[in-house]
């Protein structure tokens, strides 16, 4: 996918969005903003996009989008644990409906065992409560292709919680208070009675 390809993506999101009035904030590392900017280059985006978190270091991650350095320190920075603590992050701290983060090794250096230059984690969080995870690993296609896949890849996955149900949560209470008093209006005591009333009589001999 080209750049007309991504420029189209993001303004199908944010057609979207605008329709659910959903609004987006994006915590990156390695693409350094690519995503924010790529929603932002569409005119009229302010009312979906809220901010976004550039946290290109571990200091940043921890400062700005509250990623705990315990797990910075026992997962890295590019991890699963990583990427979902910064989406949950960001969504907290920007207040927003939907949240996607990425960190990822873009190279050419960066490689480390287990973890070779192409990986990239993605998370995207909703205010719902939905979380997803993905691992890329795109491989050593060069810098600016691994960011631009990347970039790519955390629109759909915005494009992916922006069509899911939002949970009718309300709804649902509100239904299940409205069936609690049909239910009481059929008292075991009434039932009981009609059974008393009806049992002694006879039913009368035919005639013919």
């Amino acid at each position: 996918m080209g750049g007309s390809d991504v420029r189209a993506l993001s303004r199908s999101l944010l057609d979207l969005c605008r329709m659910r009035k959903l609004t987006i904030a994006t915590a990156e590392s390695c693409t350094g903003g690519l995503v924010a900017g790529a929603l932002t280059d569409i005119p009229g985006s302010s009312d979906v996009i809220d901010r976004g978190f550039v946290t290109y270091s571990n200091d940043a991650k921890r400062a700005m989008l509250g990623v705990k350095a315990s797990t910075l320190d026992s997962f890295g920075a590019v991890s699963k644990e990583t990427a979902t603590a910064m989406a949950i992050g960001a969504l907290e701290r920007a207040d927003t409906d939907l949240a996607v983060a990425i960190t990822g090794i873009a190279g050419p250096g960066g490689a480390t065992p287990g973890k070779p230059v192409g990986l990239v984690h993605f998370a995207a969080a909703a205010r719902d409560g939905r979380l997803t995870h993905r691992e890329c690993r795109f491989g050593a296609i060069g810098r600016s292709s691994v960011r631009q896949r990347s970039v790519i890849e955390a629109l759909r996955m915005l494009m992916e919680l922006a069509r899911g149900p939002k949970p009718p949560a309300k709804v649902r209470r509100e239904s299940a208070s409205r069936l609690h008093p049909r239910k009481a209006r059929l008292p075991l005591r009434r039932t009981g009675e009609r059974r008393h009333s009806t049992g002694p009589r006879k039913t009368p001999p035919k005639t013919s």
